[in-house]
This record gives C-alpha cells, sequence and structure tokens, in this order.
C-alpha cells in the first residue's frame, strides 16, 4: 500500500505532466510562413518566344529579388554552347540593380544554343538554371534517313504478331474498382515469346440504366523509360473513355516493391542496348510491335465505340505514342509529350540528339557497345524520326526548351518530319515535365476532334 507521501508525490508527478501537456498543446510556431520564395529568377531572353533567326545576337536577361531588395554585386558564372556540348569553362558577369546580361552570341545552323547559369544567393544557396533558345527550329533537319523497306519491315512485323492469341490474364484490382470504374490488371500476349501487362480501366455499366450498354473511345498509354511499376489512372475514365495504361517488359505488378525492384534491374537494366546488332534481334523491335497490338487488343473489346482511338505518353511513352499511332492504322489521335528516341544519330554529327543519347559519350545508357556503323544501319529502322515521317493521324505533341533528356533539337527534328494534321504546344521554360496547361491543351484538343 502506498504510503500518504507516495500518494501525495505520484498525484504531483501526474498533475505536472498533465499541466505540461497542456502546455505542449498550447504551442504555436513563433514564425509565420513565408507566402512566397526568399529569392525570386526570372531569366528572360531578348526575343521573348526564345527564337532567333541564324545571325542573330541573343541576350539573356537575369532578373533577380532577395526579399523583395534587387541583387546587386553577385557574381553569375555560366557556360554557353549549343546544347549539350558546353565549354568546361565558365565566364561570369555581375548583377546590377536586380540585372545580369549574359551574351549568348548566335548560331549559323539550325538548332539550340545552351546557357547554364548559377550564383550563390544572400541565403547561402544557389540558384541555377538551364535555358535554351531555338535558331531557326523550323530548318532543323534529322541526321536520320527512310529505309526504302522500312514500311515493309514493320508491316510484315505486326502481321507475325497479329497471328498470335492475346490469352489475356486478368486480375482484379480491388483498390481502383468502385462503382464507376472497374481495373484490372490484364497480361498480354503480344508477340511470339513477347509479353505486357497493364492496368485496364473501363466505366462500369449499370444493368438499371435501360438500352443498350454505352461505348466509348479507348485511351492506350505507353510508359516512359526505365522499368518502374505503373499505376491505374481513373483520368481517361472520368473522360468516359475506356483507358489502358501498359508495362512493356512484362514485370509483374503485384510483387513487392523490393522483389519488383530485384527483379526489374535483373531483367531490365540496359535494355535500350540489347540486340542492337540487327534490326531482328533489338529489344525495341517487340516493344513497338506490342504497343501497336495492345491497341487491336483495345479495339476488341465490347465497350470500344468502333471510332475512336488515342495514344498519349510523355518521353519513351511519346515516342511510343508516335510509333504506334504509325503503325496501327486503328488509331484516330496521336498525343505525344517531349517524346524519346528521336534523331539518335545526332551526336555521331555534334548535335543534340534524343534519349537514349547513343553516342554522346556522357551518358550510360547512351554508351553503344558495338561498331557506330553496325548501331547506325539498325537504328534508322527505330528512329522515331522515321515513324513521324508516315504518321497519317492527327497529332497533338508538346514538348520544352529546358529539357536535357530529349534534347528539343531532337523533338524538333521528328515534328518537321510530320506531314498530317498537327498542333503544337511549346513551353520554353518547362524541362522533362510539363505544365497542367500544356495538358490542358491537349484535353481540348482531344475532345474538339473524337468522333
Amino acid at each position: 500500500m502506498m504510503k500518504p507521501a507516495g500518494k501525495l508525490l505520484g498525484l504531483l508527478c501526474f498533475t505536472c505532466c498533465n499541466i505540461a501537456a497542456v502546455h505542449a498543446q498550447q504551442f504555436q510556431q513563433e514564425f509565420g510562413n513565408p507566402r512566397k520564395p526568399f529569392v525570386e529568377v526570372v531569366a528572360m531572353p531578348s526575343h521573348a518566344d526564345s527564337h532567333y533567326a541564324l545571325g542573330q545576337q541573343a541576350v539573356l536577361r537575369i532578373i533577380a529579388r532577395e526579399g523583395g531588395v534587387p541583387v546587386d554585386g553577385t557574381v553569375v558564372r555560366y557556360k554557353v554552347g549549343p546544347e549539350m556540348f558546353l565549354p568546361d569553362d565558365c565566364d561570369s558577369v555581375v548583377f546590377h540593380a536586380g540585372e545580369a546580361l549574359i551574351p549568348m552570341g548566335t548560331m549559323t545552323e539550325p538548332g539550340f544554343l545552351a546557357c547554364q547559369y548559377e550564383f550563390r544567393t544572400a541565403d547561402g544557396k544557389t540558384s541555377k538554371d538551364l535555358v535554351k533558345l531555338a535558331f531557326d527550329p523550323e530548318q532543323i533537319k534529322t541526321f536520320t534517313p527512310m529505309p526504302r523497306d522500312f514500311a515493309q519491315f514493320w508491316q510484315e512485323a505486326l502481321k507475325e504478331a497479329r497471328k498470335v492469341p492475346f490469352e489475356a490474364e486478368y486480375h482484379d484490382v480491388k483498390d481502383a474498382t468502385n462503382e464507376q470504374f472497374e481495373t484490372q490488371l490484364v497480361r498480354l500476349r503480344v508477340g511470339r515469346s513477347k509479353w505486357m501487362q497493364g492496368y485496364l480501366t473501363r466505366p462500369k455499366h449499370s444493368a438499371l440504366t435501360a438500352g443498350q450498354a454505352p461505348k466509348y473511345p479507348v485511351v492506350l498509354c505507353p510508359p516512359g523509360a526505365g522499368s518502374q511499376k505503373i499505376y491505374p489512372s481513373d483520368y481517361f475514365p472520368k473522360e468516359g473513355c475506356v483507358y489502358m495504361k501498359i508495362e512493356i517488359h512484362d514485370n509483374d505488378q503485384r510483387l513487392a516493391d523490393d522483389a519488383y525492384d530485384a527483379m526489374r534491374h535483373e531483367k531490365c537494366d540496359g535494355y535500350t542496348l540489347r540486340g542492337m546488332a540487327s534490326r531482328d534481334t533489338y529489344y525495341y523491335k517487340d516493344v513497338y510491335v506490342g504497343c501497336a497490338r495492345a491497341v487491336d487488343f483495345l479495339c476488341s473489346l465490347p465497350e470500344w465505340d468502333g471510332k475512336n482511338v488515342i495514344v498519349t505518353g510523355g518521353s519513351q511513352g511519346g515516342a511510343l505514342t508516335i510509333v504506334t499511332a504509325a503503325l496501327n492504322e486503328k488509331v484516330t489521335l496521336c498525343a505525344p509529350f517531349y517524346p524519346a528516341l528521336c534523331d539518335l544519330t545526332a551526336f555521331l554529327h555534334r548535335r543534340a540528339g534524343g534519349w537514349p543519347k547513343f553516342f554522346s559519350g556522357f551518358y550510360k545508357d547512351g554508351l553503344v557497345d558495338i561498331p557506330a556503323e553496325q548501331a547506325v544501319e539498325t537504328l534508322q529502322y527505330y528512329d522515331v524520326v522515321n515513324f513521324a515521317r508516315i504518321l497519317r493521324v492527327p497529332t497533338f505533341m508538346s514538348w520544352g526548351y529546358s529539357d536535357d533528356t530529349c534534347s528539343p533539337s531532337s523533338v524538333w527534328a521528328a515534328w518537321n518530319e510530320i506531314t498530317a494534321p498537327k498542333q503544337k504546344d511549346i513551353t520554353p521554360s518547362s524541362g522533362h515535365w510539363r505544365f497542367p496547361a500544356s495538358w490542358e491543351k491537349c484535353r481540348a484538343w482531344l475532345k474538339g476532334l473524337l468522333n
């Protein structure tokens, strides 16, 4: 039994703890959260649209404020050169009354000049950015020729793949299924020895709804580069579409993350270089044909409206969007964002090419391990510029200029080859990503062309 003194001590401890807890709950932040960044920087080229004619001199104006006060006396270090071919040494200028002017010079051939700049701010941090300016980009020509048997090669490859049944395997995805939509993970056989997986989301048809089951446009979304997990989305289903996001390596999406990472590294590392010795053995052959077969699968679903087939994706997914639209006659609308795999031999000519930056020498995925002549012979059958040449459907393409993954030079090289009806959306300040406004433009474009 506790003695009176012990009881009193226990009561005091309990009371003190409760008082401390009350006071702890009353603690509040001493200083308010800032509503804007301490350092505000805007880089403005002397031409507002970042476009110049050959021979015109370009100047980059950097405006900076620290806590609203113009930066003054701070040194800006910078490099200027053709994109992805910047010099090793830096030049410098100094801020005066909040402005620094960087003379970027000009170009004598169509392409992009890049400026990489940085300066130390008053809060001890480094502010830096990459800005690229276009010089007659409408005149950028690809270095990749069109093989005479290009169309025949791909028609035969797709014809062979179409002889193979899908053997579709369905797995319910409860967390992405509700009263409006049903989502399933689907595994498809898209070639003799090629399988792909994808999350298929379809609007549900209520048995209480009178009349025939509704029909919908179908949307295929190929993935970006690498072998990461993909995830379902209800964006397009909410827009009244059947939607499938695919994974091109047949990696089991149901695995736990650790097991998935171990599997994908062992199975997929270096896939962009596999089989490059021949056009018939290159890894992307089954991928390109498989994406076209994924469209066939979507068009086999009873929910398809029989008219509208959309393909859209970004980066590698943007490349596969163009490839799929060029290969599969069922596709009606093509919406790539900053497509990869464009103008693949450009680095051999001292101009920035597209991802995977083959022949660049500074990117591990671009370290071609066979003779360049042999690689070039294969890659002309896989370069997206050649698929752009045979596109026949309306195309919306969006890209930015500060992109050092899929260079704007390479994207322009593909864009300039498209003879189909086309609309572009260029945001000079964006890198390897898109602004929401760009997607809204694409969405409006798609809706305006649906039948």
